[in-house]
């Protein structure tokens, strides 16, 4: 027995792809994204527990590197 081939319902015309993607394909990244923007930026709302000051300093030249590079 042949499997039956599904139609598309619109013709395909050479040279152009068509992807559809679902909307949380791209909400979902683009959260998780700006969440870690927010984080970055903002230190003191993160709350972490007391690490190595090494990293903290590191994690505040960042930021003071990005706010040079914003303005």
């Amino acid at each position: 027995m042949s499997a039956r081939t599904h139609t598309r319902p619109h013709p395909v015309t050479p040279g152009r792809v068509e992807i559809r993607l679902p909307w949380w394909a791209l909400a979902l990244p683009a959260l998780a994204f700006a969440t870690l923007l927010l984080l970055l930026l903002n230190p003191a709302d993160a709350h972490a527990a007391a690490g190595d000051p090494a990293l903290t300093h590191l994690f505040e030249r960042l930021q003071q590197t990005v706010r040079h590079q914003a303005s």
